[in-house]
């Protein structure tokens, strides 16, 4: 970590920033106005929210009414047909933490995965990792969060403006790693429109209790006089310690199952959990009266502790060639400072638009260029180098209504060369590449809205230097997705809806290759080169209903898995650790969800409202019996065979437990506050092999005080607690769980400007 001068200089540089920044944002006498906002087509007049002024989403009360930009076809999230949850403005606000998953895990359907304060990526119906599509403005991050639980994901939601959720699968607008939902940060790194001031912007500095946490963030978008070139700037810091927990890091069910006592030394602390990171971005746009090109390049730094974990190769059987002296100092330099990952990615994106083009209404295309590198430390030493190195690019043509269809044509691919060195890259050298064409169009019939979509995609995977090893041949995938949603407005403020589709996703190349220990989970994974594309057939209902102050709103789906992947556990022991193998079987999962939001009270008390929210969702193997499956386990220059018996029925592995939460919030003047409460419940409908998790209960609040300045800046003081019960909490989502407890009691206080 950097010396205080470096955070305290940090600090100081924000804030001389802002009170010349706010003065810079007044318009000098004579000026020309700002361009009005570009519009993504003539069918399409919403504004884009990355562009839109920071001071006017402050307050949103209303989310559904916030503009979904994931489609080609944009509109609001209560218009849309397909379901989806949006954070805005005071909410985003107060939900914003240091990983996107946990930033968006109180959304109903929307949970988290959990690797210690600096990796957690969103579940969404149960759905994780490579199943759940990860955007920024429409374009995948570019990271490797898919490829391992530690991974984490680089894309920093302080910097958002908007984060939308989309539930159910994507496939037809993202592909086959959207089968289980897409989540897509608007942060306007590349602007597409003019601002509506000369300069505006947004900062903030927090500090906070449970981890010692400083952080500090600035932002600023700003137009050129003559309204046509725009500009786009934003820098984030943020450090933490090792953060407090309730107990120990060990639960007493690992404890007693390993035969320990707790070790009163480590007490309320959870070692090795500190985290870092940097993130900042520069873009710059030209626009015009039909259209706009831009450019940007941005930058993510992350460092973090991996809790729980040790490297110990000393004991591992698959190394005995190697001299007993490294593993001594291998050993050594595990205990005195544990697993840390290093991550760096450098991003250079292009995008640009066209509007009214005859028959076509509007033109889209967006590329980017990553590059990657992921460094896994053992104490001072060099244990593993990830790289990826990614190009993605996008085209969307939104045509004008044919036969009354507003509809649009999109075509996407992307092109990955992924490498691992070390001891531990458990997956081989790989180059993968998709491409995608898909349409998507919807018509309005009186009370009746129908929206239709199909994609094709093909998706190769090619082996590094794999030469003559037939366990890992070059594989190509054909996948084909297709989808029809219903809306019946029965009334003006009452709608049912029905959604139908077919999905399907090609394996990844760790599903097909992995070989090896993942010491990120404490297990031997085993790929299969054998395994298909999967397909998901899912059907879902839902209703909802907006009276004056009161929303309501709920969804049944169940979804029905062919050749369902996942990772099985063999109850095999393999280097002090479990066996685990990816495999397929057919597979049912079944939900439900449920909200209300309701303004119960405006008067001179205030604006009072009160949110409740449920979910659920039950995923099980659809099979009976078991199966045997041959496997063999690498040892150096021989390997182990075994003979496993899989069950083909049963529950998955990890699956999230079913919630009820509730939030009560006020508004009055410029005073606002809100306290919450999210009961989890016990996870015991656990796989083979998998332990049950405790349920717990997280109570939060908030208050915030903001007051408007002259020349419409603004500024908000806020106080935030966390867990405030200090309650012992695992996830059962979590490979952690049972050696690294989420954190306990916190309080975070800091400052917010807006100009």
């Amino acid at each position: 970590m950097p010396p205080a001068p470096t955070r305290l200089a940090l600090a100081l540089a924000i804030s001389v920033a802002l009170p010349a920044a706010a003065v810079a944002a007044t318009p000098p006498p004579g000026a020309a106005p700002a361009a009005a906002p570009d519009s993504a087509a003539p069918s399409s007049p919403a504004p884009d929210p990355a562009n839109a002024n920071v001071q006017d989403d402050r307050h949103v009360k209303d989310l559904d009414s916030v503009v979904v930009t994931a489609s080609p076809l944009p509109d609001t999230a209560e218009n849309l047909i397909r379901p989806v949850e949006v954070l805005a403005g005071a909410r985003l606000d107060e939900a914003k933490s240091n990983s996107l998953g946990d930033t968006v895990n109180k959304l109903p359907g929307v949970q988290s995965s959990y690797f210690g304060p600096g990796v957690g990526r969103p579940i969404i119906r149960g759905f994780d990792g490579a199943r759940v599509q990860v955007l920024s403005d429409g374009l995948g991050s570019g990271d490797v969060s898919t490829v391992s639980v530690d991974h984490a994901v680089t894309i920093e939601p302080f910097l958002a403006d908007q984060i939308e959720v989309l539930k159910g699968p994507s496939t037809l607008l993202y592909g086959s790693g959207a089968i289980g939902g897409a989540v897509n940060v608007v942060d306007g790194r590349v602007p597409q429109a003019a601002t509506d001031q000369p300069l505006q912007g947004r900062a903030e500095l927090r500090a906070g209790s449970v981890n010692d946490e400083t952080t500090g963030m600035a932002r600023l978008d700003g137009t050129s006089a003559s309204g046509n070139l725009v500009f786009h700037f934003d820098a984030l810091h943020r450090e933490t310690g090792d953060y407090d927990i309730p107990g120990y890091a060990e639960s007493a069910a690992h404890m007693a199952e390993e035969g320990e006592a707790p070790d009163p030394a480590t007490r309320g602390t959870l070692g090795n959990s500190a985290l870092r990171t940097d993130s900042g971005a520069l873009g710059i746009t030209w626009v015009g009266d039909r259209g706009f090109l831009g450019v940007g390049y941005s930058l993510f730094n992350t460092r973090y502790g991996v809790p729980g974990h040790e490297h110990a190769h000393g004991e591992e059987d698959g190394h005995e060639h190697e001299d007993e002296h490294e593993h001594d100092g291998e050993e050594a330099h595990a205990e005195e400072g544990g697993v840390r990952i290093v991550m760096d990615q450098r991003r250079g994106e292009l995008r640009g638009g066209l509007d009214d083009l005859g028959p076509f209404a509007s033109l889209r295309v967006k590329l980017a260029h990553t590059d990657y590198t992921h460094t896994e430390y053992e104490g001072e030493e060099v244990g593993t180098v990830f790289e990826n190195e990614s190009t993605e690019g996008r085209v969307e043509l939104v045509h004008q209504p044919w036969g009354g269809w507003d509809g649009a044509f999109g075509l996407q691919w992307a092109q990955r060369d992924f490498g691992a060195v070390g001891d531990e890259a458990f997956v081989p050298d790989s180059q993968s590449r998709d491409t995608g064409l898909f349409w998507i169009g919807r018509r309005q019939f009186d009370a009746l809205r129908l929206e239709l979509g199909t994609r094709y995609d093909r998706n190769g995977i090619d082996v590094v230097d794999a030469g003559a090893d037939a366990a890992r041949p070059d594989r190509d995938f054909d996948t084909t997705s297709v989808s029809a949603a219903l809306r019946w407005d029965v009334a003006n403020d009452f709608h049912l809806s029905f959604g139908l589709d077919r999905a399907q996703r090609s394996p990844t190349a760790e599903e097909l290759y992995s070989s090896g220990l993942h010491v990120a989970t404490g297990s031997v994974e085993l790929g299969d080169s054998r395994l298909d594309a999967e397909t998901a057939n899912r059907a879902e209902l839902g209703v909802h209903w907006h009276q004056g102050p009161l929303t309501l709103g709920a969804s049944l789906y169940h979804v029905r898995y062919a050749d369902f992947i996942y990772l099985a556990d063999t109850g095999v022991e393999e280097h002090d650790g479990p066996l685990r193998v990816w495999t397929q079987d057919d597979a049912r999962f079944n939900g439900a969800e449920a909200s209300m939001d309701w303004n119960f009270a405006d008067n001179d008390s205030g604006l009072w409202n009160l949110r409740l929210f449920g979910d659920l969702v039950r995923a099980k193997l659809s099979g009976s019996g078991t199966r045997q499956l041959d496997v063999s386990v690498p040892h150096g220059d021989h390997a182990h065979d075994y003979s496993v018996e899989l069950a083909r029925g049963g529950n998955l592995p990890r699956i999230a437990p079913w919630r009820l939460g509730g939030e009560l919030r006020w508004e009055r003047g410029p005073l606002r506050a809100s306290l919450g409460a999210v009961r989890y419940a016990e996870q015991d409908r656990v796989a083979e092999f998998e332990q049950p998790t405790p349920g717990y209960t997280l109570v939060d609040a908030h208050l915030a005080w903001h007051a408007d300045t002259a020349h419409d800046n603004a500024w908000e003081v806020f106080l935030d607690g966390s867990n405030l019960l200090d309650r012992e909490a695992r996830a059962h989502t979590s490979f952690l769980k049972d050696v690294a407890p989420l954190p306990g009691r916190g309080v975070s206080a800091g400052v917010r400007v807006f100009f």
